[in-house]
């Protein structure tokens, strides 16, 4: 389980290592500056890249990282697999630490502390980046309430009766996976959708279309025969 746990770690120093040049490439600053002008574009980038695999190395740290984190707690809690996380981690940079003592008292060099770039690192939320983050969250959260009141209180019975259909193929679902397993097959599907998708556009669009011709011809003909209930655009 060590050995998993080291494995994890030594790919997200490799993924932040891999980050920082991005960083470095996008913004045209030296790592350890990263300031950038717009925050949502950045990590837009970021994520299509990793997502369309655009660099292999990268995308398999990241998505074999996330999936042994997955395996890992169905088979342990999160408290086992946060500690073993963290000695991981701890082993590695106590040891590099040491390797690198070392290695100054016997070439007789004074480099300092190997981690000293990230200590000297800024890391602290500034007032502005909470308040902004803060305000996007409220904004969701309202949303959120608002779209469930319009739901439950049947403000558009049509709508209403999707939600409750999904609801109903959810019980299915959440009698076959649990959600843990949910998450692993979302993870595989984020990175396996957007590649297959981008190599076989033409295709799925045109089956898309015709479930989406044959979803609406139904719903329509609901629309028809149930009182009451209209298209929104009407």
């Amino acid at each position: 389980m060590c050995v998993c746990f080291s494995c994890i770690h030594l790919s997200s120093n490799y993924i932040c290592q891999a980050l920082r040049n991005q960083i470095a490439l996008f913004t045209c600053t030296p790592p350890f500056t990263w300031t950038r002008p717009d925050d949502r574009s950045f990590l837009l980038h970021v994520s299509i890249d990793l997502l369309y695999w655009r660099n292999v190395k990268q995308s398999g740290a990241v998505f074999s990282s996330v999936l042994l984190l997955l395996f890992s707690l169905t088979q342990f809690s999160v408290v086992s697999v946060g500690a073993y996380l963290a000695l991981a981690a701890l082993s590695a940079t106590i040891s590099f630490r040491i390797y690198k003592s070392v290695l100054q008292a016997v070439q007789k060099t004074d480099e300092g502390h190997p981690f000293k770039a990230y200590l000297e690192m800024e890391i602290a939320l500034s007032q502005d980046q909470i308040s902004k983050y803060a305000d996007k969250v409220l904004l969701y959260t309202n949303t959120c309430m608002k779209e469930l009141r319009r739901l439950f209180l049947v403000q558009d019975l049509v709508d209403s009766l999707k939600f409750a259909v999904l609801m109903w193929l959810l019980t299915y679902v959440g009698a076959l996976f649990n959600g843990l397993t949910l998450l692993i097959l979302a993870v595989v599907s984020m990175f396996t959708m957007p590649v297959v998708y981008e190599k076989h556009q033409a295709q799925i669009d045109q089956y898309v279309g015709l479930i989406r011709t044959q979803v609406n011809s139904v719903v329509g003909k609901i629309q028809a025969k149930i009182p009451g209930a209209k298209r929104k655009e009407e």
